[in-house]
Protein backbone atom coordinates (compact mmCIF):
# COMPACT_ATOMS: atom_id res chain seq x y z
CA UNK A 1 0.00 0.00 0.00
CA UNK A 2 1.46 3.47 -1.08
CA UNK A 3 0.98 7.20 -0.15
CA UNK A 4 2.24 10.46 -1.10
CA UNK A 5 5.31 11.88 0.90
CA UNK A 6 4.46 15.11 3.17
CA UNK A 7 6.97 17.23 5.45
CA UNK A 8 7.92 15.53 8.36
CA UNK A 9 8.08 17.50 12.24
CA UNK A 10 10.03 16.74 15.59
CA UNK A 11 9.52 17.74 19.03
CA UNK A 12 12.47 18.30 20.91
CA UNK A 13 13.18 18.79 24.74
CA UNK A 14 16.81 19.41 25.87
CA UNK A 15 18.82 18.25 28.94
CA UNK A 16 21.91 17.57 30.27
CA UNK A 17 25.69 16.56 30.53
CA UNK A 18 27.56 13.39 30.44
CA UNK A 19 31.18 11.58 30.71
CA UNK A 20 34.00 10.15 27.73
CA UNK A 21 34.02 7.06 26.33
CA UNK A 22 35.01 5.30 22.79
CA UNK A 23 32.62 4.16 20.57
CA UNK A 24 31.39 0.50 20.96
CA UNK A 25 29.08 -2.18 18.92
CA UNK A 26 25.52 -1.74 18.43
CA UNK A 27 22.70 -2.84 16.66
CA UNK A 28 21.16 -3.04 13.90
CA UNK A 29 17.99 -0.81 13.71
CA UNK A 30 14.88 -2.30 12.33
CA UNK A 31 12.05 -0.02 11.75
CA UNK A 32 9.15 -1.52 10.59
CA UNK A 33 5.79 0.30 9.75
CA UNK A 34 3.02 -1.38 9.82
CA UNK A 35 -1.09 -0.76 10.00
CA UNK A 36 -3.72 -3.32 12.11
CA UNK A 37 -5.71 -2.49 8.52
CA UNK A 38 -3.50 -3.57 6.12
CA UNK A 39 -3.63 -6.91 5.09
CA UNK A 40 0.07 -7.77 3.75
CA UNK A 41 1.37 -6.51 7.04
CA UNK A 42 0.75 -9.32 9.45
CA UNK A 43 4.17 -11.90 8.06
CA UNK A 44 6.30 -8.65 8.65
CA UNK A 45 5.01 -8.40 12.12
CA UNK A 46 5.91 -12.00 12.54
CA UNK A 47 9.71 -11.72 11.10
CA UNK A 48 9.69 -8.82 13.79
CA UNK A 49 8.89 -10.72 16.47
CA UNK A 50 12.04 -13.26 15.54
CA UNK A 51 14.66 -10.58 14.81
CA UNK A 52 13.59 -8.80 18.27
CA UNK A 53 14.91 -12.05 19.80
CA UNK A 54 18.15 -11.09 18.28
CA UNK A 55 20.67 -9.22 20.55
CA UNK A 56 22.56 -7.75 17.52
CA UNK A 57 18.97 -6.05 16.14
CA UNK A 58 16.64 -3.44 18.07
CA UNK A 59 13.41 -3.92 15.93
CA UNK A 60 10.92 -0.93 16.44
CA UNK A 61 7.23 -1.59 15.12
CA UNK A 62 6.21 2.09 14.32
CA UNK A 63 2.16 2.22 13.75
CA UNK A 64 0.50 4.78 11.06
CA UNK A 65 -2.72 5.86 11.10
CA UNK A 66 -3.46 6.29 7.52
CA UNK A 67 -5.14 3.05 6.51
CA UNK A 68 -7.40 3.37 9.24
CA UNK A 69 -10.21 4.54 7.19
CA UNK A 70 -10.39 0.85 5.31
CA UNK A 71 -13.07 0.12 8.60
CA UNK A 72 -10.73 -0.76 11.69
CA UNK A 73 -8.60 2.24 13.72
CA UNK A 74 -5.07 0.76 14.75
CA UNK A 75 -5.40 1.31 18.19
CA UNK A 76 -1.34 1.61 18.47
CA UNK A 77 -1.23 4.29 15.42
CA UNK A 78 1.13 7.26 15.82
CA UNK A 79 0.77 10.49 13.70
CA UNK A 80 4.49 11.01 14.84
CA UNK A 81 5.43 7.92 13.14
CA UNK A 82 3.56 8.77 9.75
CA UNK A 83 5.54 11.83 9.96
CA UNK A 84 8.99 9.91 10.61
CA UNK A 85 7.70 7.48 7.59
CA UNK A 86 7.35 10.74 5.36
CA UNK A 87 11.03 12.12 6.25
CA UNK A 88 12.86 8.69 5.04
CA UNK A 89 10.84 8.71 2.26
CA UNK A 90 12.14 12.22 1.32
CA UNK A 91 15.82 11.53 2.93
CA UNK A 92 16.07 8.15 0.51
CA UNK A 93 14.37 9.63 -2.23
CA UNK A 94 11.28 7.39 -2.04
CA UNK A 95 8.34 8.71 -4.40
CA UNK A 96 5.98 7.35 -1.88
CA UNK A 97 5.20 5.39 1.62
CA UNK A 98 3.91 2.37 2.13
CA UNK A 99 3.11 -0.93 4.09
CA UNK A 100 4.78 -3.10 5.71
CA UNK A 101 7.88 -1.06 4.90
CA UNK A 102 11.36 -1.88 6.72
CA UNK A 103 13.81 1.08 7.37
CA UNK A 104 17.56 -0.26 8.11
CA UNK A 105 19.76 2.41 10.18
CA UNK A 106 17.92 5.18 8.23
CA UNK A 107 19.96 3.73 4.90
CA UNK A 108 17.95 1.54 3.11
CA UNK A 109 14.33 0.63 2.76
CA UNK A 110 12.95 -2.93 1.85
CA UNK A 111 9.41 -4.62 1.69
CA UNK A 112 8.96 -5.76 5.29
CA UNK A 113 8.08 -9.44 4.49
CA UNK A 114 11.56 -9.87 2.58
CA UNK A 115 13.67 -11.98 4.48
CA UNK A 116 16.29 -13.05 2.28
CA UNK A 117 16.89 -8.86 1.53
CA UNK A 118 16.54 -7.68 4.73
CA UNK A 119 18.62 -10.65 6.46
CA UNK A 120 21.48 -9.68 4.36
CA UNK A 121 21.20 -6.46 5.15
CA UNK A 122 21.69 -7.29 8.88
CA UNK A 123 24.66 -9.76 8.01
CA UNK A 124 27.39 -7.16 8.92
CA UNK A 125 28.44 -5.86 12.72
CA UNK A 126 28.32 -2.28 13.42
CA UNK A 127 30.09 -0.68 15.74
CA UNK A 128 28.07 3.07 17.19
CA UNK A 129 28.21 6.30 19.17
CA UNK A 130 28.85 5.38 22.89
CA UNK A 131 25.87 5.15 24.87
CA UNK A 132 25.29 4.17 28.25
CA UNK A 133 21.44 3.80 29.69
CA UNK A 134 20.15 2.94 33.60
CA UNK A 135 16.73 3.20 34.73
CA UNK A 136 16.35 4.97 38.72
CA UNK A 137 14.86 7.38 40.70
CA UNK A 138 12.20 7.77 38.70
CA UNK A 139 14.32 8.55 35.28
CA UNK A 140 15.64 7.38 32.76
CA UNK A 141 19.25 9.03 32.19
CA UNK A 142 21.31 8.58 29.16
CA UNK A 143 24.80 9.22 28.72
CA UNK A 144 27.01 9.70 25.73
CA UNK A 145 30.49 9.87 25.23
CA UNK A 146 33.21 11.90 23.67
CA UNK A 147 33.81 11.04 20.05
CA UNK A 148 35.41 12.57 17.58
CA UNK A 149 34.18 13.40 13.81
CA UNK A 150 30.90 13.63 14.58
CA UNK A 151 27.66 15.58 12.61
CA UNK A 152 25.05 17.37 14.75
CA UNK A 153 22.55 14.38 15.68
CA UNK A 154 19.05 14.24 17.47
CA UNK A 155 19.27 12.01 20.82
CA UNK A 156 15.92 10.37 20.23
CA UNK A 157 13.92 8.21 23.11
CA UNK A 158 11.58 5.73 22.05
CA UNK A 159 9.32 3.89 24.16
CA UNK A 160 7.87 0.47 23.60
CA UNK A 161 5.68 -2.16 24.33
CA UNK A 162 7.48 -5.69 24.00
CA UNK A 163 4.19 -7.26 22.78
CA UNK A 164 0.39 -7.39 21.96
CA UNK A 165 -2.20 -9.25 21.18
CA UNK A 166 -4.84 -7.66 18.94
CA UNK A 167 -8.15 -9.24 17.89
CA UNK A 168 -9.45 -7.25 14.69
CA UNK A 169 -12.98 -6.97 13.90
CA UNK A 170 -13.19 -4.54 10.92
CA UNK A 171 -11.15 -4.02 7.77
CA UNK A 172 -8.57 -5.87 5.84
CA UNK A 173 -7.83 -8.71 9.05
CA UNK A 174 -11.26 -8.60 10.43
CA UNK A 175 -11.38 -12.19 12.01
CA UNK A 176 -7.66 -12.32 12.37
CA UNK A 177 -5.63 -11.87 16.16
CA UNK A 178 -2.74 -10.77 15.18
CA UNK A 179 0.78 -10.82 17.26
CA UNK A 180 2.89 -7.04 17.32
CA UNK A 181 6.49 -6.81 18.76
CA UNK A 182 8.38 -4.18 19.74
CA UNK A 183 5.64 -1.75 19.33
CA UNK A 184 6.23 1.84 19.22
CA UNK A 185 3.86 3.85 22.08
CA UNK A 186 5.89 7.35 22.14
CA UNK A 187 9.12 8.93 20.87
CA UNK A 188 10.83 12.12 21.13
CA UNK A 189 14.25 14.15 20.85
CA UNK A 190 15.48 14.71 23.96
CA UNK A 191 18.27 16.94 22.39
CA UNK A 192 21.03 17.20 20.16
CA UNK A 193 24.92 15.41 20.20
CA UNK A 194 28.03 16.43 18.58
CA UNK A 195 30.10 14.32 19.72
CA UNK A 196 31.21 15.69 22.90
CA UNK A 197 30.41 13.89 26.34
CA UNK A 198 26.50 14.80 27.37
CA UNK A 199 24.00 13.51 29.48
CA UNK A 200 20.34 13.42 28.71
CA UNK A 201 16.88 12.71 31.46
CA UNK A 202 13.67 12.09 31.11
CA UNK A 203 11.29 10.99 33.87
CA UNK A 204 9.56 7.46 33.70
CA UNK A 205 6.30 9.03 34.48
CA UNK A 206 5.86 10.96 31.41
CA UNK A 207 6.12 7.87 29.47
CA UNK A 208 2.94 6.27 28.10
CA UNK A 209 1.39 3.45 30.36
CA UNK A 210 2.26 -0.30 28.76
CA UNK A 211 5.52 0.99 28.09
CA UNK A 212 8.10 -1.82 28.84
CA UNK A 213 11.35 -0.90 27.46
CA UNK A 214 13.03 2.49 25.99
CA UNK A 215 15.54 2.53 23.19
CA UNK A 216 17.78 5.14 22.26
CA UNK A 217 19.03 6.41 18.32
CA UNK A 218 21.22 8.57 17.64
CA UNK A 219 20.59 10.16 14.44
CA UNK A 220 22.13 12.97 12.39
CA UNK A 221 19.86 15.88 11.34
CA UNK A 222 18.04 15.20 8.43
CA UNK A 223 17.48 11.88 8.27
CA UNK A 224 20.78 10.60 8.10
CA UNK A 225 21.81 7.13 8.87
CA UNK A 226 21.68 6.42 12.48
CA UNK A 227 24.86 6.24 14.13
CA UNK A 228 24.09 4.88 18.08
CA UNK A 229 21.54 2.79 19.25
CA UNK A 230 20.34 0.94 22.55
CA UNK A 231 17.64 -0.51 24.76
CA UNK A 232 17.16 -1.34 27.86
CA UNK A 233 14.15 -2.83 30.31
CA UNK A 234 12.05 -0.14 32.31
CA UNK A 235 11.80 -3.07 34.88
Amino acid sequence: MQLPIAPMLMVGLLVGWAGAAAGQPRPAVVELYTSEGCSSCPPAEAYIGELAQRRDVLALTFHVDYWDNLGWPDRFALADAVRRQRGYAQALANSSVYTPQVVIDGRGDFVGSDRRAIGHALADARDGAPIALSVGDGSVTISLGQQGGVAASEVILVAFQRKAVSTIARGENAGRTLEEFNIVRSFRTLGRWDGEARLFRARIDSLPQGATDIAVLVQPVGFAPIIGAATLPLS
